[in-house]
This record gives structure tokens, C-alpha cells and sequence, in this order.
């Protein structure tokens, strides 16, 4: 039978058992390891505003920035990045050349201005894992990009890919036998059809000149140099730049002439005023009225807060305001 004994007034109450009291706590949720970026660009404009952008992400951080190819390889070297993003044309030792070296340490999209189709297929040759024209994306897509490329996803402007897609047409080199025999049809010959090519061999592994020494040894690794190694990756990540949303910042509503939008690309580009003057056979005087208008246009201050807003690394480069 119950004790049924009261309790003295104002005498504490034992508290009720808890049923879970016996089990362990659980351990607190660690937090996601941010993905590790080095950016790698000569315009200081430039790497300003890519680092702006990808800091501004939660699972995001630029951990260096670099001017040269040279200074690329000592910060990758030493911050053992996720990602690395490399300029083309750089002083010193340009990204072409460090691209062999930079690979073999993290992987490395390109993102340049430099559009033509032999720089396109000497990168990916030598192991790029991406190639982003300016001016041929979002900062949305930036960021897609670099997530995807630490994951073996590659991904492609459109100048790029289509430079790609010239070499494998071109390229005559025998890829890897295909499943069921396909494209191997022996009736082929009867309609005058043959196939001929050059064997592939795999490069020669490198060591780094002695501009990239260092006091830690290099070990050189194996990079992709037959194109048609990366094809699988290209249908993974085309139809996100052509899924008909827009691969470029809204440039139309800044409504530059096309002298102004000539201008703004070589501000962009790290261009002096002195230097543009000299690159559109014009004087110093009007290029000085042409930015001024430029400026008004993209309401700005400074040339780095128009060329954000010109190449789509400013905050609001993409939210309909100039």
C-alpha cells in the first residue's frame, strides 16, 4: 500500500525520474570542412573581386591569392587547397606553364580572358579540370563550377567547349575500344568508309624548373593528356550552360556604347588609362570622358567597383541593378 503520508509544507519535491537520463549525450554535429580555394590572377582587380565572391560563401574560403604562376605553386604548395584557379597570361611564369605542377597538388580550373581555341586545348592537355572565359558566366555558376571541380566534375564555357569539341573532331589519335564493338562495323568498308590514327602514348612525367623549387621535394604524378579522357565529364556539365539561363552578367542594361564597352573590357582587363589610350588610338583626354560616362552608366566610383560589376563578381551584379 502507498505511503500516504503528506509531506511537510514547503518541504522541496524530489523531481520525477527522467527515462532518458541513463543514455549518453549526443555529440554536437561538426561543422562542414569549408572547401579551400587559391586564386591565382595578375589583375588585382580581379582576384579582389573572385575572392569577395567565394569568401561571401558559407562553405567557401580563399585561403591565398597569387599574382604569377610562380606564387601560385608556393601558395598551393603550402596551403594544400581543394580547388586552385588559375589566370592564363601572368607575369613571370604564366599559368600555362604552371598548370602541369599546380594539377599534380589540387585540381585547377582556368578562368581567364584568354579565349583561344590552341590555349583551350593546351590546358585541358595539361590537366585542367575546367576552362571559364570571363564574361561567359554567372558568379552563380563561379561557384557551381568550383564546387563541382573538387568532385572530378568538369566544367566548360561555351568558347571552351566548343574548342574542345573542334580538337576530339579533329583529333584522329584510336580512344579506347568501345562496348559491343560499335564504330567498328566491318560494312563501313563497303561504302569507302576507313578509320586511321596515330597511337597515343602518355606523357613523360616532369620535374618543376627552378623557378618553382621549394624547400619541400617534388613528386611529380601522371596528368590527362588525351583529350578524349575527359569527354565523359563534358555532358555532365554543358547543359548547365545552356540550359537557356543566362551564361554572362545582364551587360545590356548598363547600356554602353560600343566604344564604352571596348573601354570597360581593357579597364577590366588591368589596363591603364595610358594603355587604352595607346590600344584604341585615341588621347588620354578621351579616355578620361569615356570612363567618366562608363562610371555614371554603371553608377561607380572606382575602376575596381566597375570592372566587378562588368565581369559579374560584384554582390549585386546579377540582381538587376547597375
Amino acid at each position: 500500500m502507498p505511503d500516504q503520508t503528506p509531506h511537510p509544507t514547503g518541504a522541496p519535491q524530489p523531481p520525477p525520474h527522467h527515462p532518458f537520463a541513463d543514455l549518453p549525450l549526443p555529440h554536437p554535429a561538426q561543422p562542414a570542412r569549408r572547401l579551400r580555394v587559391v586564386v591565382a590572377d595578375d589583375n588585382p582587380v580581379v582576384r579582389a573581386g573572385l575572392t569577395a565572391l567565394l569568401s561571401g560563401r558559407p562553405d567557401i574560403e580563399v585561403v591565398a591569392e597569387a599574382a604569377d604562376g610562380r606564387q601560385a605553386y608556393e601558395a598551393a604548395h603550402q596551403h594544400r587547397p581543394d580547388v586552385v584557379l588559375l589566370d592564363v597570361r601572368m607575369p613571370g611564369v604564366d599559368g600555362i606553364s604552371a598548370l602541369p605542377y599546380l594539377v599534380q597538388i589540387a585540381p585547377v580550373v582556368m578562368l581567364t580572358y584568354s579565349r583561344e581555341s590552341e590555349i583551350v586545348q593546351e590546358a585541358l592537355r595539361r590537366g585542367a579540370g575546367g576552362y571559364l572565359v570571363h564574361g561567359e558566366f554567372t558568379a552563380d555558376q563561379l561557384v557551381d563550377a568550383v564546387r563541382d571541380i573538387k568532385e572530378g566534375r568538369a566544367h566548360f564555357t561555351p568558347t571552351a567547349a566548343g574548342a574542345l569539341l573542334a580538337q576530339l573532331r579533329r583529333d584522329r589519335a584510336p580512344a579506347p575500344p568501345l562496348p559491343d564493338g560499335l564504330g567498328r562495323s566491318s560494312s563501313a568498308t563497303a561504302y569507302g568508309i576507313s578509320a586511321s590514327g596515330n597511337s597515343y602514348s602518355p606523357p613523360q612525367q616532369q620535374s618543376p624548373p627552378a623557378h618553382f623549387t621549394t624547400q619541400q621535394p617534388f613528386h611529380p604524378v601522371a596528368y590527362p593528356e588525351n583529350l578524349s579522357q575527359m569527354q565523359p565529364h563534358v555532358g555532365q556539365s554543358s547543359s548547365e550552360w545552356t540550359s537557356g539561363r543566362p551564361a554572362a552578367p545582364d551587360r545590356s542594361r548598363f547600356q554602353l556604347s560600343t566604344r564604352e564597352a571596348e573601354i570597360m573590357d581593357l579597364i577590366a582587363s588591368g589596363m591603364n588609362n595610358q594603355q587604352i589610350a595607346a590600344t584604341c588610338f585615341i588621347s588620354e583626354k578621351t579616355v578620361k570622358n569615356h570612363i567618366n560616362r562608363i562610371f555614371a552608366k554603371l553608377h561607380s566610383t572606382s575602376r575596381s567597383e566597375a570592372a566587378a560589376k562588368w565581369i559579374g563578381t560584384a554582390p549585386d551584379a546579377h540582381r538587376g541593378r547597375g
